[in-house]
């Protein structure tokens, strides 16, 4: 799946019991895709020896700071591979 500008994505919550590039402080979260930056192999293929490893679309994902910390207010972006990523329902208005 290819996600496109203004995209509602969610971080996966999960805590894998290996390497992986989700910073804990946007587990679970619901952030909106920026851009995507291009498919670069997946971090946790290669901390794990897997080879090859998977190659995936990478994404800048902002994420408001007052969700992540309860205050704030700008924002967060992050830079996470698709696989790390859900799809939210947009938001009804």
């Amino acid at each position: 799946m290819t996600y496109g500008p203004g995209t509602r994505v969610r971080a996966l919550a999960g805590d894998p019991d290996h390497h992986t590039r989700v910073p804990r402080y946007v587990r679970g979260h619901v952030g909106e895709i920026v851009e995507q930056e291009g498919e670069w192999p997946l971090p946790d293929d290669r901390a794990r020896g897997i080879t090859p490893p998977r190659v995936e679309a990478v994404y800048a994902v902002r994420f408001p700071a007052r969700d992540l910390w309860g205050t704030g207010s700008h924002t967060v972006t992050v830079d996470l591979w698709e696989s790390y990523l859900e799809e939210v329902a947009p938001r009804e208005s």
